[in-house]
């Protein structure tokens, strides 16, 4: 089970996240609203050149323009990108021409059943599928989850990672994952302090949750021979 820690905002919480297990972090750029989890380009590409190998540095952001979106990439010098806006998934081949090693996630918002066919048609053009809950304010970071029933029916018709996101904790997680079956969990507000901080302790106990739910299940291998 892999654990992606969203919302760094400094090295610290940077080393504390891999030192709890992490495998990737996530820097939001260029969102359409104020949040206290924004980063500046050049203190993520400081962050992002301190990071060990085998850790992945995801840029996520609400803007659509692929132009903007690779200039960024390559300014901070991040290894993924989550187009967490209303990015059109048919222009994602426009990322790779330009930035062809690029590894792409497509958020996709849990509303009602509709969800099914947006995420059909992001698993069509992104390497993977990111789902999470939006309200009438916010498309991220809401501490809000959505229906798990519908986020499990997305993981069957698909043979592209999905990552589930969206109001997790270390309350939830092995629920969430018992019932979803996803590739991998993304979390922020979930392990935050009161302050915004990120929570030495829960951290720990979400990524460790997590993995534990994890342990021994046969997803990636399921996942492999479905694309090979």
């Amino acid at each position: 089970m892999r654990v992606k820690i969203c919302g760094i905002t400094n090295l610290e919480e940077a080393r504390l996240a891999l030192s709890c297990g992490a495998d990737a972090v996530g820097f939001l750029i260029g969102l359409d609203y104020r949040t206290d989890d924004a980063i500046e380009p050049s203190a993520a590409k400081k962050i992002i050149a301190s990071l060990p190998p085998f850790v992945s540095s995801v840029l996520v952001t609400h803007r659509t323009e692929p132009g903007w979106v690779v200039e960024m990439c390559q300014e901070i010098a991040c290894s993924t990108v989550q187009l967490h806006g209303e990015f059109p998934p048919e222009k994602i081949p426009a990322l790779r021409e330009k930035a062809p090693h690029l590894r792409v996630i497509k958020a996709v918002h849990v509303v009602d059943t509709t969800s099914l066919s947006l995420a059909a048609e992001a698993a069509r053009w992104a390497d993977a599928i990111l789902l999470d809950t939006k309200t009438d304010t916010r498309i991220g970071g809401t501490g809000l989850t959505h229906d798990w029933s519908i986020s499990a029916s997305i993981v069957k018709q698909t043979n592209r990672p999905v990552i589930m996101s969206g109001g997790l904790n270390p309350d939830n997680v092995r629920a969430a994952i018992a019932t979803v079956l996803p590739y991998a969990v993304d979390v922020n507000s979930g392990v935050e302090n009161p302050d915004g901080s990120k929570s030495p302790e829960k951290l720990r106990a979400f990524v460790r949750l997590a993995k534990e739910a994890g342990s021994g299940s046969r997803l990636d291998a399921e996942f492999l021979l479905s694309t090979a």
